[in-house]
């Protein structure tokens, strides 16, 4: 018997309900996101020795179930259920289910806990013997969350999604599946929020890469980790940290170097500086390119991943894509001098620019940097798609369509030249235009 989505969906939306009082979305995100992750790795892996989730004597969600209307419950589930899972399967911050702030005091945290429990006894959530129905039915269960949770708190915290229909675009057009993959081919995100982008580009890849992925944040990073192991990629890597000041995935004293990395970092990030010295950056990621400008951080975030990319990998590595604001494209200054510095080296494959409003927290328009260090050649141009005028409106939002999809991933794919869509433009032009990239130029 398989679990209907829309049970699953209203389970969850149910459970926020419980939750809404003094919280706002970011907040109890947390606490649901984290229950439908004991819920599914009891019932799917309780007692088996080798599952790719211990789940500690104790610690399942039956003997979860057996805390509700105990006085102490919060505290109980952060002692015998929480604390356990996330010491045995090295998750990273995990919310406190004994916090009065968020949860009430007293009576009402009882009632709010054994309630939330309740929920998700649901026998309709039973994944043990529910196969998930059609695909992977937790991952669709956290980015619908992750979805609404983004609408819903808009500017301040859809930082941690990706809109999956530009994940789409971008594991199409780096080209992982025509690679031909293995589980030998690496993907790394160096800010991953979620994993979303990660997963898309893995799902993309047809084949069991390995992946990497940092993110500063550290419930996020949690979330990424739980996101991963729930579409069973236990093995992903998922460090905490800052990746601009403290990368964690080096090999002595550089960078480690990947296949393939993508990542949607945060808009002009304005503290990109914040506790790194550019100028004596131990990594040389800013070497032969300039300094990005100190409220801008958006081609610092890009030359990191210039700087994490393989340049001698097998046939079609090596290559990336980075969502950026579109200002990028034609600021000067110091950032005219880096992106005349990566077009020389011929490192810019390509460029999309997107519709407004696809993304939440933000209106700016952005576009997708495609990289490729394996085969860049200096001054060989670039080809530039302006896929702005293809997508629906979707409430609030503007949102791509399977149409836009195709078409960019087409184009693109195909170097096929549109009129007033898409075509490749050689060195001389780009040359004669000062570096500026400003899609209507061209």
């Amino acid at each position: 018997m398989a679990i209907k989505k829309s049970e699953l969906y209203s389970s969850l939306w149910a459970s926020c309900d419980e939750l809404r009082g003094g919280m706002d979305a970011s907040q109890y995100k947390d606490y649901v996101l984290v229950l439908l992750f004991i819920k599914y790795v009891s019932d799917k892996y309780a007692g088996q020795p080798y599952a790719p989730i211990t789940i500690p004597e104790g610690a399942s969600f039956a003997d979860m179930v057996k805390l509700k209307g105990k006085p102490d419950i919060g505290d109980q589930i952060n002692k015998k259920i929480v604390g356990p899972l996330k010491d045995a399967n090295k998750l990273f911050d995990v919310p406190d289910f004994d916090d009065d702030s968020k949860l009430g005091s007293g009576k009402e945290k009882v009632e709010r806990l054994t309630n939330l429990v309740a929920i998700f006894e649901n026998p309709a959530l039973d994944f043990s013997k529910n196969r998930a129905d059609g695909d992977d039915i937790l991952g669709d269960a956290y980015e619908y969350l992750m979805r609404h949770f983004a609408t819903e708190s808009g500017k301040s915290k859809g930082q941690f999604y990706t809109p999956a229909e530009v994940s789409r675009v971008i594991a199409q057009v780096i080209g992982i599946r025509a690679s031909k993959p293995t589980a030998q081919t690496t993907v790394y995100d160096p800010t991953c929020g979620s994993g979303s982008l990660l997963l898309k580009v893995a799902d993309e890849a047809g084949a069991p890469v390995t992946l990497y992925g940092q993110e500063k944040d550290s419930a996020t990073s949690g979330l990424a980790r739980m996101n991963l192991i729930l579409h069973d990629f236990a093995t992903a890597e998922v460090r905490q940290g800052n990746t601009l000041t403290d990368p964690k995935f080096k090999t002595d004293a550089d960078l480690k170097t990947f296949d393939f990395v993508v990542a949607n970092p945060p808009f002009s990030d304005k503290r990109w500086s914040n506790g790194l010295t550019p100028e004596e950056d131990p990594f040389k990621r800013f070497d032969g390119f300039g300094i990005p400008p100190d409220k801008q951080g958006d081609y610092a975030y890009l030359l990191h991943i210039v700087r994490s990319l393989r340049s001698s990998g097998p046939e079609g590595t090596g290559r990336g894509a980075c969502i950026l604001p579109h200002g990028v494209l034609f600021r000067g200054n110091a950032e005219a001098e880096i992106r005349k510095n990566l077009l020389q080296r011929g490192l810019i494959e390509g460029i999309i620019g997107l519709p407004p409003n696809l993304f939440y927290g933000t209106g700016i328009p952005a576009c997708i940097v495609v990289l490729n260090k394996r085969d860049a050649k200096p001054k060989q141009g670039l080809f530039l798609v302006d896929a702005s005028g293809g997508f629906a409106k979707d409430g609030p939002k503007n949102r791509l369509r399977a149409q836009d999809i195709h078409k960019i991933v087409d184009v693109f794919t195909r170097r096929l030249t549109v009129p007033r869509y898409s075509r490749f433009v050689p060195w001389e032009e780009i040359e004669k235009n000062d570096f500026n990239l400003n899609l209507p130029r061209y």
